[in-house]
């Protein structure tokens, strides 16, 4: 089964798809693909932040159809190797929050008419 996938690093967010069964090396494959860094230099890690084993299966690490679903994908971390050969600090940015509806598009019970005055 498809199992949808949210992977993030810093400002940097990925949507993918793969098959519960796919190995987190195959996973790693799939990013080098996007942001062409090979997959020793990769760190995948889980809800828990976690570090994921590159032999086991997506369904080991509870990734499964039913809990990664395409309207609410299942979220990893990715830290990079850096040039010193050390591996970043998993750092994932919060998405920015919207701000406040102004009072005029608050007034649900006019619809989008005119009131009357």
């Amino acid at each position: 089964m498809d199992v949808f996938l949210m992977i993030r690093r810093k400002k940097l967010t990925i949507f993918t798809d793969a098959k519960d069964s796919t190995t987190v090396l195959e996973l790693k494959k799939m990013i080098e693909g996007i942001i062409k860094v090979s997959p020793e230099n990769q760190q995948l890690f889980n809800k828990d932040n976690v570090e994921m084993d590159d032999h086991r299966a997506l369904q080991d690490y509870g990734l499964t159809a039913s809990s990664a679903k395409a309207q609410c994908p299942a979220q990893i971390g990715l830290a990079v190797r850096g040039e010193d050969g050390s591996f970043e600090q998993l750092e994932m940015t919060p998405y920015s929050s919207p701000p406040d509806l102004p009072d005029v598009m608050k007034n649900s019970e006019a619809n989008g008419a005119e009131l009357p005055s």
